[in-house]
């Protein structure tokens, strides 16, 4: 990716910074040529860890018991939910939707059956089902999901993907280093320059500028 050509985008994407009451996200846009999303294989699921982070402000949530949800609030847990409050949340739709866009969810391995049965329609339809938590300990897995976005391609029939990269409240030069990570590894993904059409950012409530 051509880093004049990077920095010359995301500095025409930026001329809305600030003129909304919220901070925007910045978003990076990806069109494709000559694939096809039908199919299983070429369909795009990436977890991208950004150097720069996200930017955004998330909690955590815990499903968890004894030690593993004294290590979760040890670690930064906003809420640990014990086994016995699952289904009460499932109950409280309204607290759900609230936490889904605000908190990553985790899980110990032996609460996911559970958690999958009670909430698993409602977080998955949302893309916020929990991650089990693997190995001894939460402070880790957490560190990593604060700064890692997931990029999918829309739909099995739509050649495109939009991510965040970050927010206008970071640095265009740490926009740039997130974008250009994000960039290397879905082109990785899909065999290389020849694949995607063109490429764009912009802010969440701001016009695309194009990059390629």
């Amino acid at each position: 990716m051509d880093k004049q050509k990077l920095a010359k985008s995301l500095e025409e994407a930026l001329q809305e910074k600030g003129k909304r009451k919220f901070t925007q996200s910045v978003e990076l846009i990806i069109n494709f040529k000559g694939i096809d999303f039908g199919k299983q294989d070429s369909r795009m699921n990436l977890e991208i860890p950004l150097p720069k982070g996200t930017g955004r402000n998330l909690k955590l949530a815990v499903f968890a018991d004894g030690q593993v949800g004294v290590d979760a609030k040890a670690a930064g847990a906003d809420i640990v939910f014990a086994p016995g409050e699952i289904d009460k949340l499932a109950g409280d739709r309204p607290r759900l939707k609230a936490l889904s866009k605000t908190h990553i969810f985790l899980a110990q391995p032996s609460l996911m059956m559970q958690v999958g049965k009670s909430l698993g329609q409602f977080l998955g339809t949302r893309d916020k089902l929990p991650k089990p938590i693997v190995g001894k300990s939460v402070t880790p897995i957490w560190e990593a999901l604060k700064r890692t976005v997931r990029v999918r391609n829309k739909g099995k029939n739509l050649p495109t993907l939009q991510c965040l990269v970050g927010t206008e409240a970071m640095s265009a030069q740490d926009l740039a280093e997130n974008i250009d990570v994000v960039y290397e590894a879905v082109k990785n993904k899909v065999g290389g320059d020849h694949a995607i059409k063109s490429v764009f950012v912009k802010l969440s409530m701001g016009k695309p500028a194009r990059i390629v």
